[in-house]
């Protein structure tokens, strides 16, 4: 992860709107890419509507990728 910049979160134990810090930080950075993880489980679908709301509300285009992990930690979707 050397040179990376990890974001961890949970929509199911924080009760943030994680879009809204997400933009700011895609906004006011030079974000290259972006690697969302979720696990397959429900709760998880809300990272993932965060970061695209984030990325078509920050105003730039970023391509960025999805990742599925099982909750045994294999891959399932890429």
């Amino acid at each position: 992860m050397r040179g990376k910049i990890t974001l961890i979160g949970c929509p199911k134990l924080d009760e943030v709107d994680y879009s809204e810090k997400l933009t700011t930080i895609i906004a006011h950075n030079k974000i290259k890419s972006v690697t969302m993880v979720r696990m397959v489980v429900p709760c998880c679908g809300g990272i993932e509507n965060a970061v695209k709301t984030a990325l078509q509300n920050s105003g730039k285009i970023i391509p960025w990728q999805a990742i599925t992990l099982s909750t045994e930690g294999m891959i399932l979707e890429k």
